[in-house]
């Protein structure tokens, strides 16, 4: 099969004819229809998640169809339509047992632990624990951005944020997740304040419903609007400037969500724990959503209450997804809206 091979951190991957993936007893093989560029997919590429190993495949999130299944696999055939959060939990962990897979102790995650969407095809383990099936209507191209990024802006926003109607919220960093982040508030009834220097990204905000301003404007504009700071701030985009960011604009008792990752040189910023104190604030991570809170999000989309395909970009072939990759951390490359991945193309 095709699939877009990293074979040094770092150095642009390539385009390559690779053995077709082994069906897991456990799991199956989907045909992968459509997959999403991340920029969780730039870090691994750069070598800033220790669980990646060379030669490696990207793509943690997928839509496609269901085309081996495992002896051991239950509840799944040939023909079913799917996707998968980017965790795979293994559901028997204490953190499971809580109802807490996104932090399972035991997961596994393709496109880092083990080869992931970039491709004509995948395996995925765990099925019956993590597959989730997509209802009729639901499009490949909308349905892979529930793997990661709509699904994790859907928990970080509703499960960790526990944002409620009224709220003033700041979206640091409008890319793919933040732009989800967007519509999840407005959604819900948040006044939501969107920051990213790209004119692109702060434009489809707008769309979306939410004041858009640039970072040097970000400040200000909150206390424009508020009577002493934000109730809720996420960074969506993984530094240590914006972590401080968002921490300064909130009110006291005021909730942060780290959202973005943080790898290189961003990867263990300072932080002000006098302000936290000072303020009692609480500080939030997210990661991922439960295969168990798909439904509730699943139906939010049927309805019409999110749109995920207000976000969609542009759709791309595999020698275009390296390109863009390669290109992902230049000012404004990824602005604008997200791009997916057609291995068909």
């Amino acid at each position: 099969m095709r699939a877009v091979l990293v074979e040094a951190f770092g150095e642009p991957p390539r385009v390559a004819d690779v053995e077709e993936p082994a069906c897991p007893d456990d799991g199956v093989v989907v045909a992968v229809e459509a997959t999403g560029l991340c920029r969780s997919d730039w870090h691994a590429w750069q070598g800033h998640d220790d669980g990646v190993r060379l030669p490696h495949v990207l793509g943690h999130e997928l839509a496609g169809t269901v085309v081996e299944v495992g002896p051991d696999a239950a509840g799944f055939v040939e023909g079913d339509r799917v996707t998968t959060p980017f965790v795979l939990a293994c559901g028997v962990c204490p953190a499971c047992a809580r109802g807490d897979q996104q932090v399972c102790a035991r997961q596994l995650q393709p496109g880092f632990t083990q080869w992931g969407s970039w491709a004509e095809r995948v395996a995925l383990p765990r099925a019956e624990v993590n597959l989730v099936p997509l209802p009729t209507g639901v499009e490949a191209a909308v349905a892979c951005g529930l793997g990661c990024r709509f699904a994790t802006a859907y928990r970080a926003v509703l499960e960790v944020g526990r944002v409620r109607a009224g709220e003033t919220v700041v979206v640091h960093g409008c890319g793919g997740v933040g732009l989800a982040a967007v519509m999840v508030a407005v959604a819900e009834g948040a006044q939501v304040v969107a920051v990213d220097p790209a004119a692109a990204s702060r434009a489809l905000a707008v769309d979306l419903g939410a004041t858009a301003v640039t970072p040097e404007d970000a400040a200000a504009t909150v206390s424009a609007l508020t009577a002493d700071g934000a109730d809720l701030s996420l960074d969506c985009r993984g530094s240590r400037d914006v972590v401080a960011a968002s921490l300064a604009c909130l009110r006291p008792r005021g909730r942060h969500v780290q959202v973005g990752l943080l790898g290189g040189a961003d990867a263990t910023p300072p932080v002000d724990l006098g302000l936290v104190v000072a303020r009692e604030l609480q500080v939030l991570g997210s990661h991922g959503l439960s295969a168990t809170s798909y439904p509730a999000l699943l139906a939010r989309v049927a309805d019409g209450t999110y749109a995920p395909q207000r976000l969609l970009r542009d759709e791309v072939g595999l020698e275009e997804a390296v390109r863009r990759l390669v290109a992902l951390d230049t000012p404004g490359a990824g602005a604008g809206g997200v791009t997916v991945i057609r291995p068909a193309l």
